[in-house]
């Protein structure tokens, strides 16, 4: 009962602070993309979505390629699967890794029966920090959307077919706006080919050009930290990346 009671005030702090970042952070995608921003939408905080999982790894470690909205691929290491019981039923979801900069940390996308509905069609993500005995705390009610559920400024990795869930995932974040929920990945990939040939075959008015952008500042100490979870950086979260070069950035 201690554990759960430490649980939600640690949840509802990650979640208020990852909303200070979202809105006034110069790295978030709303700030970056100058989109406008209204606070992230969540299911309830629920225990039960919280479960017990153990990795079982591969003997060897395979590159994997994720389909991205763009219609390219996200590389990434496949380590293992992650297995565990929810909603009576025993699950397993593919691990994957980024490569190099994210250390030890690992990133499980998803999909599931409120996707496209209720959260976001194309898939949420949960990262891991890997430890030595392979067993996890997975906890739903900490899945987020990626950068492409705000923006189409990002690039970003669907799940692959392994890891669509047969079952409703009522925990974690929930779409943000029901005018940017595709019901799958492919609709999504769909969607946005339609509006670039749209644009393409529509004579536009050149637009001013975009001044370099400033070097990236020190993270306020309001972000949450690694430990609490924080919400990666652009460049470094997995599967998410700028759809195009910024000035300045040198990437």
């Amino acid at each position: 009962m201690a554990e759960t009671d430490a649980w939600l005030p640690e949840l509802e702090e990650e979640r208020r602070q990852k909303d200070d970042f979202m809105a006034r952070h110069p790295e978030s995608p709303f700030n970056s993309s100058r989109v406008p921003f209204h606070d992230l939408r969540y299911f309830p905080p629920d225990p039960a979505y919280r479960v017990r999982a153990r990795l079982v790894r591969v003997v060897h470690p395979q590159e994997a390629y994720l389909r991205t909205n763009r219609d390219g691929s996200s590389v990434m290491r496949y380590i293992g699967d992650l297995v565990f019981s929810l909603s009576g039923r025993e699950l397993r979801l593919r691990v994957y890794h980024a490569g190099e900069g994210v250390g030890a940390h690992v990133f499980v996308p998803f999909r599931d029966s409120t996707s496209g509905r209720e959260s976001y069609g194309p898939g949420r993500y949960l990262t891991l920090e890997l430890n030595d005995t392979d067993t996890y705390d997975l906890d739903f009610n900490r899945a987020f959307n990626p950068y492409c559920a705000y923006t189409d400024d990002y690039e970003c990795g669907f799940p692959p077919a392994e890891n669509d869930l047969p079952v409703p995932v009522r925990a974690g974040e929930r779409v943000w706006a029901a005018d940017r929920n595709p019901r799958t990945p492919s609709t999504l990939v769909k969607e946005r080919t339609a509006k670039a040939l749209g644009r393409a075959t529509t004579p536009t008015k050149a637009k001013a050009t975009t001044p370099p952008a400033a070097k990236p500042r020190a993270r306020p100490k309001s972000v949450p930290s690694a430990s609490a979870r924080r919400p990666p950086r652009p460049d470094s979260r997995p599967g998410a990346k700028p759809a195009t070069r910024r000035a300045g950035k040198g990437r």
